[in-house]
């Protein structure tokens, strides 16, 4: 694809992803049911590609967002504090989730983990809040923060050294989106640009030889800004292995 090509995409998923990085007080009015699970957890064939891990983070606070929040997977990973809007049966701090889905329906944006949506409730008003199904809510972005860790990202369990690498990117700090992710290639002297294939899955098929080097195009308060890791791959990576990019992000 022509640099052109690639910039001008760029600029569209900015536009697209500018009203819902812009952090203030007001909340935004919505709606938002709860995933009817035995096991009262989020779906592990999330559309972001966590897996069990989607599953757990945050305590297992997390929900399935709507198409437009979930952006072609750009939304990833964002944080939200969502409260329902019925006095006797929602408390005023609401819960604060993690998108590790996508998904909608009647006029939702959010479909939240069962604890998360109990999570809404007064104290001992949870059984009530959970009959009525769905509820009106607002909600607003916030930033994510993780004990320990900043942008951390999975070699996918699919990957195979030295044929094909595939990264899952697990947690981003701040009010910060993960655009592309490229990866450097020593002998051509360039960066080569990952397929995100799917949510926060991002593949490459004979990716160079030796440790590698990432950089990922972050888009947050700061713009839009290639953030190369000082962290590499070591040459004898293993699908499965995480690691820590050491990038700070706020």
């Amino acid at each position: 694809m022509k640099q052109s090509h690639v910039l001008l995409l760029l600029l569209v998923q900015v536009i697209v992803l500018l009203p819902l990085l812009c952090l203030s007080d007001d909340f935004v009015n919505s709606r938002a049911t709860y995933y009817g699970s035995p096991d009262c957890k989020a779906n592990p064939r999330g559309h972001c590609g966590y897996g069990e891990f989607g599953r757990d983070i945050n305590n297992g606070e997390v929900s399935g967002v709507s198409w437009r929040l979930w952006n072609n997977g750009t939304g990833c990973g964002a944080c939200y504090q969502v409260r329902c809007k019925i006095p006797p049966h929602c408390s005023e701090e609401g819960v604060y989730v993690v998108a590790t889905d996508s998904g909608e329906g009647d006029g939702t944006d959010f479909i939240l983990s069962t604890k998360a949506y109990g999570r809404m409730a007064r104290p001992g008003t949870e059984n009530q809040l959970y009959s009525f199904g769905v509820v009106d809510v607002e909600y607003q972005r916030i930033p994510c923060r993780y004990a320990g860790y900043n942008l951390v990202y999975k070699v996918h369990e699919k990957s195979y050294n030295p044929h094909y690498l595939a990264i899952l990117v697990l947690y981003v700090g701040g009010v910060n989106d993960i655009l592309a992710v490229e990866v450097w290639q020593e002998d051509c002297k360039e960066w080569r640009r990952m397929r995100r294939v799917f949510g926060a899955v991002h593949d490459l098929e004979n990716p160079p030889r030796g440790t590698l080097t990432l950089r990922f195009l972050v888009y947050g308060s700061a713009g839009i800004n290639w953030i190369q890791s000082p962290n590499a791959i070591p040459a004898d990576w293993t699908a499965g292995a995480t690691y820590d990019s050491n990038i700070l992000l706020t």
